[in-house]
């Protein structure tokens, strides 16, 4: 019995593009951060978080994609709040707020990997492939 692993996702170049883009946001974020560039660390929280948002959005009908983007997008606010509190200095004491959204998003791939992907794995299930011809 074989199930959905055959099953071929793909991501049409325009939008990869898009993917990319963003993960190149994300990086000049935490290098603004590592560096204490502190008005251009806190403006790329918004490209960063916006683009991570249309990608969640744009994959919302895929619930693996789903999930983990917003996943991502969560990691993303969280990583912002905990640079934004660095920035101001008061990190030592707010830096915890900073797992409401991260416990958000591990929460939603705790219920993905635990109990939704087990239980629909077994619905996807499709004809097995021909033996190889050897």
């Amino acid at each position: 019995m074989s199930t959905s692993s055959n099953e071929m996702y793909s991501v049409p170049a325009k939008f990869r593009r898009m993917e990319n883009l963003h993960i190149l946001f994300w990086l000049i974020k935490d290098i603004c951060w590592c560096l204490s560039f502190k008005p251009l660390g806190i403006a790329m929280i918004f490209p960063t978080l916006i683009m991570a948002l249309y990608i969640t959005w744009h994959n919302r009908r895929r619930i693996s994609e789903l999930a983990h983007n917003l996943a991502m997008a969560l990691w993303i606010l969280a990583n912002s709040l905990w640079m934004i509190f660095e920035f101001a200095e008061i990190d030592e004491e707010f830096k915890y707020y900073c797992l409401i959204p991260f416990g958000a998003g591990l929460s939603i791939l705790l219920y993905y990997y635990l109990l939704y992907a087990p239980r629909h794995r077994k619905k996807m299930v499709i004809a097995p492939s021909p033996e190889p011809i050897v």
